[in-house]
């Protein structure tokens, strides 16, 4: 991934740990580090279906195939953004649960083709704003106290309503144009932490998307869009789950 969005990785992360830190020291202290330790919501994963939330920030960045290394380069530099979104469970067994989490998640990249010296035709900021419809299987370790780390997966459907995939113009009007739907794959990890009235689950995941989204500029030799071969989603989220 290009060195902007390991950046933006780390601060995130950075983020996420000083967070968990605080929540640990504050709240589970007296529940989790003692020789016996007082187990909050001791039923809760006994549920067969149950509900939940989440909010989190994201960094969505494009992974940029060319057909020629002989091309004007380009370079992306992801941008953080957010994402909200409702979550249902149904429990599958002990240790199995399928998920389906739809989303709301606002993201933008910046592209810029280092063949031009002006600012108006190098730069092109692409926005968007995307219904992701995600179906996730979660596979979660033995519970400890009050402590359950997970591993999860899954495939989704996402509209962006920001494509402008009907516009007639092109970039020599300075539109950047993709596919209005796309399909990904998503793996990630986090940890179930459970409180006295609720479970709180940080998690880390990656996307990646499967298809390529350009839509190609009318004229086929576009400085803009005909060297690029595919152009596919890929991004780091950071999510804090409810339930």
């Amino acid at each position: 991934m290009k060195l902007i969005f390991y950046r933006n990785s780390i601060k995130i992360i950075g983020a996420l740990i000083l967070l968990f830190s605080i929540h640990a020291h504050s709240q589970l202290g007296k529940s989790m580090f003692t020789k016996d330790p007082i187990i909050n919501l001791e039923n809760f994963d006994k549920q067969r279906v149950y509900w939940g939330y989440y909010l989190g920030f994201s960094t969505f960045d494009f992974k940029t195939d060319l057909k020629t290394n002989t091309g004007p380069p380009i370079e992306v530099k992801g941008n953080s953004g957010f994402n909200v979104g409702l979550i249902g469970v149904l429990r599958l067994q002990e240790y199995v649960e399928l998920r389906f989490e739809p989303g709301l998640y606002y993201a933008s990249r910046t592209i810029n083709y280092l063949q031009f010296n002006n600012e108006r035709d190098g730069l092109r900021e692409v926005k968007a704003t995307y219904i992701d419809f995600p179906l996730m299987l979660k596979f979660s370790s033995m519970r400890t106290g009050n402590v359950r780390p997970y591993l999860l997966g899954g495939v989704s459907t996402t509209l962006n309503l920001s494509s402008n995939s009907k516009s007639k113009d092109d970039n020599l009007q300075q539109k950047f144009r993709v596919k209005p739907w796309t399909q990904n794959y998503t793996m990630g990890f986090g940890i179930d932490l459970y409180f006295e009235y609720f479970k709180f689950s940080p998690s880390i995941r990656g996307v990646f998307g499967f298809n390529d989204e350009l839509i190609r500029d009318a004229d086929p030799n576009s400085p803009w869009t005909g060297n690029i071969e595919s152009l596919k989603t890929r991004a780091l989220l950071i999510n804090f789950t409810f339930h």
